[in-house]
């Protein structure tokens, strides 16, 4: 019932609202529900166009918006409605997000060729998408949308395996005679007017016929712009919802909502399968020798060990990446002679840990469409596929492909970002659209991973392999595959708290067993990790270049995870989150006074307490490293 008033009393709002703006111009005004952003909408001399504004500054002017680009547009009619529901994702940073939002439906007339647009509010942002039920013939539709940003707005964005790029100031390109940026999604803005912005897509996997969003910089215009054209032979076309995030911090934007709630609802009956966890990984350990002598290989006995290690620390996965097989052909897969795959698959099973493959095409196409059965036929329960790049009805094919013989599916090397396709499928757990692989360690640096822990992560679930522990082995050189120059600039405590502050559904650690063991009170923390099964996840601080500290909440126990750029510093962290009346322990994992991430990598204590509500931990972090706590109701 409750609902139900709102829902009512929002429309009127919104009537009275775009009434009055009618009665007066041909502009159309809508409001986030907390009235904080407002969108103006304004079709004046065939052109439409929207502004966008967050508690009374403008961030976006008079930018336009098409389905047909440069073809004069009417419109015809308009419907607003208000929603206020709640869903429970499969698996995510919430186990409840709210979906509240203002819509407009504004129906075009674009010389004749009907189209609708959709636009939505949300205290978070906005969202735009055409749709057209019936194309007409030899018509050529394009999403084309411009952003009116502020010229003195300073511009992050991903760059591959690389340092994300930025700050660019949009007012240094407009004086630039050439422009050589690859621009790639998500952008980040720190708006002239301390705001933050992301420009980002959602629910592509449900718009056949688009490409990833492509922005470019109009030096014309001096904006901003996407423009993707429509390539499909269907007469439907349905574009990607185009995103406006706002935020007053940019952390906020890492658990804003919106990308998810306008993303297609749960495709699958079914999800009982799809299992959560973290992943041992046999690439970066071999050439790893244990204490006992034993040297990590391809091979049957290591992968015994791996598997042991797994079932002993509850860790639900064990991947084995692609030196498994030698050779593909149409529906063959030649085995690597160096293990018996089905004794070790038959083992995991005895222990009860699941297997991960890898696959690519680089040694041949077995065929996708009978791909997914195979593995599947082998005991696998998901697969890593790799080398297949932004390849954007490859990747959604083989999402649903694998969700058809209930795989998990980890993307590798810069894929598709596909926002909110966890929403619709799930088992899309993870994509390393980041540097995660160690292969030439460009971007292994603290301020790079905070950058990628800001801007990259923002495009959903990403596989980074963090949880080095042994960085001394693995800068000495040690390992067969990797680089060996020692540049693995990072703290044991920091790798720890990186595996909580990247969301993923699935937490690939990339080292040693024994490495692991040997730190066990610190991988403790790992351990207990619950991946994918949040309550609740809250950005406590957050800096570019500077740090990030991330609290994620299953059931009543909280883990915290916080990182520092050179050169190191304390972050205050007020427990008002914690539950009223109730006295809690607490573990902390943390840097030491001689921590460093270059000249002692691998210092590091473990001590524990007790906090109640209202207590306030400084956590001290050294150059480049990193803090952890562990949080449950005491058990006295």
């Amino acid at each position: 019932m409750h609902n139900r008033k709102r829902l009512v009393i929002g429309v009127i709002l919104l009537l009275v609202i775009i009434t009055e703006a009618c009665s007066k111009t041909n502009t159309y005004v809508l409001k986030s529900p907390d009235q904080s952003i407002e969108l103006t909408i304004d079709n004046t001399d065939g052109a439409l166009n929207y502004g966008m504004s967050m508690n009374g500054q403008q961030l976006v002017q008079n930018s336009e918006l098409s389905i047909f680009p440069n073809t004069k547009v009417n419109i015809t009619d308009t419907k607003v409605s208000s929603v206020d529901n709640t869903w429970n994702p499969v698996w995510g940073q919430f186990s409840e997000i709210q979906d509240t939002y203002n819509e407009l439906e504004i129906s075009l007339d674009y010389e004749g060729a009907p189209a609708t647009l959709y636009i939505r509010a949300y205290d978070g942002g906005s969202a735009f998408r055409f749709v057209i039920n019936e194309l007409p013939v030899a018509a050529k539709p394009a999403f084309y949308i411009e952003y009116g940003l502020s010229s003195s707005d300073e511009v992050y964005m991903p760059a591959g395996e690389s340092m994300p790029k930025g700050p660019i100031v949009l007012n240094d390109l407009a004086q630039m005679d050439s422009i050589q940026y690859r621009w790639q999604v998500p952008l980040v803005i720190e708006s002239n007017q301390s705001k933050y912005i992301s420009l980002l897509e959602s629910d592509l996997v449900s718009a056949p016929g688009f490409s990833v969003i492509d922005f470019e910089f109009d030096k014309e215009k001096g904006k901003l712009i996407s423009n993707n054209e429509f390539t499909s032979q269907e007469k439907k076309v349905v574009t990607p919802w185009r995103l406006i995030l706002l935020e007053e911090n940019i952390g906020d934007l890492l658990t804003n909502t919106v990308p998810e709630n306008v993303a297609a609802p749960l495709a699958l009956e079914d999800t009982s399968w799809i299992k959560l966890g973290k992943t041992v990984w046999d690439w970066r350990v071999h050439g790893y020798t244990a204490a006992d002598g034993f040297n990590y290989g391809i091979d049957t006995e290591s992968y015994f060990r791996f598997i042991d290690f797994a079932a002993e620390k509850g860790v639900e996965y064990f991947m084995i990446d692609d030196a498994w097989y030698t050779d593909v052909s149409e529906g063959h897969i030649e085995m690597s002679d160096k293990l018996d795959l089905k004794k070790v698959m038959d083992y995991a099973e005895e222990k009860g840990v699941s297997v991960l493959l890898y696959y690519d095409r680089r040694e041949g196409d077995y065929g996708d469409a009978a791909l997914f059965p195979y593995y599947q036929e082998l005991g696998a329960k998901g697969i890593k596929y790799g080398f297949m790049g932004s390849n954007v009805s490859f990747t959604r094919d083989a999402i649903q492909k694998s969700a058809e013989s209930e795989l998990l599916i980890d993307f590798h090397d810069s894929p598709v970002p596909f926002t909110g396709v966890t929403r619709t499928y799930p088992n899309a757990v993870t994509r390393e659209y980041c540097h995660a692989q160690q292969d030439s360690r460009r971007a292994f640096t603290p301020q790079a991973f905070i950058r990628m822990a800001l801007i990259n992560a923002l495009q959903g679930p990403l596989d980074m392999n963090n949880g080095v522990f042994d960085i001394t082995g693995v800068n000495a050189g040690e390992r067969e595959k990797g680089p060996k120059t020692k540049n693995l600039y990072t703290t044991v405590t920091a790798e720890a708290a990186r595996t909580l502050i990247i969301f993923s559904g699935l937490v690939c650690i990339p080292d040693a067993p024994e490495a692991y063991t040997e730190k066990s009170d610190l991988f403790e923390f790992i351990r207990e990790m619950p991946v994918g099964q949040w309550d609740e996840t809250k950005i406590l601080h957050a800096k570019m270049d500077a740090y990030i500290s991330t609290a994620r909440r299953h059931n009543e126990s909280w883990f915290i995870g916080s990182v520092h750029n050179e050169p190191g510093g304390t972050l205050t962290i007020a427990l008002d989150f914690l539950e009223a009346g109730k006295e809690y322990d607490i573990t902390y994992y943390e840097d030491t006074e001689e921590t460093h991430f270059k000249t002692n990598p691998e210092a590091y204590r473990v001590r524990k307490g007790t906090v109640k509500k209202g207590d306030v931990i400084h956590a001290k972090i050294a150059p480049g490293g990193g803090h952890c706590m562990w949080i449950r109701p005491s058990k006295k």
